[in-house]
């Protein structure tokens, strides 16, 4: 039977049968241990693992991700977590510069079997240097499989996944969904290499990831009070990207939505589009159109913050205007 979670929950209880599984494996980071996690994902779990295995670190995201390259080399499992994903620009060098090209430069005779987490995401009011979302950086670089799951049971059942691919895997927990709860099956297993009908639709395809999730589902049931019908994708791997889902209900519904938090100029968005033009131009029967937050820094003041980033509203604008309604 199916369990009622919460988003954390689920990625504690999956943090603890991957310790519970294999003696290899040992979580890292700042405040992990004896404070619980910053979002209290990894509270209890100093207790019963010891701090051999739930290891607080210092405030150098260089030099523990630095660590835990050299740990997986060294035939562990680390599962590293980064505070905020803003902090993980301190780390850049270890994760692009050795865990994602460590494969293609020693010809396949190493790899680098780690696991980043980190909160990504806007919408709590921490300002500009917490709440980027940088999912689409990371999905530009080979040799990485970039993980954004959105829901309680994907964050229950990747990490398992992750921790099994042996190439670096970086899974992206947006902040403002810790508190989601979500029915989590008893054997949760989940894939890393496709995306998800979230709900099916036959006027326009929203598609999105993380915590741009419910704003859609949300817009797509705004939309069906007006008699429009939208089909919700979450893409759920952003590296690589599952085109085969996305272009079946882009050829459907014949119009799409692309909604991203990261800023419109250079966003994962915009390489989404980019395929769709490549690989399905003549099926659409409109421009395609995306929703992303506003160029600029994310605004402390909440109006201003909800103001800058994507919202239901603005896509239901956006589909408006694609099918000739907008007020």
């Amino acid at each position: 039977m199916p369990r009622r979670l919460s988003y954390r929950e689920a990625l504690r209880e999956a943090l603890r049968e991957a310790l519970l599984a294999d003696p290899r494996v040992f979580l890292m980071g700042e405040d992990v241990g004896r404070y619980g996690g910053t979002y209290a994902v990894s509270k209890g779990l100093l207790e019963e693992f010891g701090p051999e295995r739930i290891r607080d670190t210092p405030l150098s995201e260089l030099g523990f991700v630095g660590a835990g390259v050299g740990a997986a080399l060294g035939g562990m499992r680390p599962i590293v977590e980064i505070m905020t994903v803003n902090f993980s620009l301190l780390a850049l060098d270890p994760i692009v510069n050795t865990a994602a090209m460590l494969r293609h430069m020693s010809g396949g005779q190493f790899s680098v079997p780690i696991v980043i987490r980190m909160a990504t995401g806007a919408g709590r009011q921490v300002a500009a240097q917490h709440s980027n979302s940088f999912e689409g950086w990371y999905a530009h670089v080979p040799g990485l499989r970039v993980l954004s799951p959105a829901t309680a049971e994907d964050a229950r059942g990747m990490l398992a996944a992750a921790l099994a691919d042996p190439d670096p895997v970086l899974i992206f927990e947006h902040a403002q969904l810790y508190n989601l709860e979500g029915d989590v099956p008893d054997h949760t297993v989940v894939d890393i290499c496709s995306a998800r009908v979230r709900l099916a639709g036959t006027d326009v395809s929203l598609i999105t990831f993380g915590g741009c999730l419910p704003k859609a589902i949300q817009a797509a049931e705004q939309l069906a009070m007006l008699g429009i019908s939208a089909e919700v994708i979450d893409l759920r791997v952003l590296r690589p990207l599952d085109d085969a889902t996305v272009m079946t209900s882009v050829r459907k519904c014949r119009r799409a939505v692309v909604i991203d938090e990261g800023w419109r100029t250079g966003s994962l968005a915009a390489e989404v589009m980019a395929r769709i033009s490549e690989q399905a131009f003549f099926d659409l029967d409109a421009p395609l159109a995306r929703v992303c937050s506003e160029e600029v820094p994310i605004p402390y003041a909440r109006h201003m913050e909800e103001a800058a980033l994507p919202q239901a509203s603005k896509i239901v604008a956006a589909v408006q205007a694609l099918l000739g309604s907008a007020p």
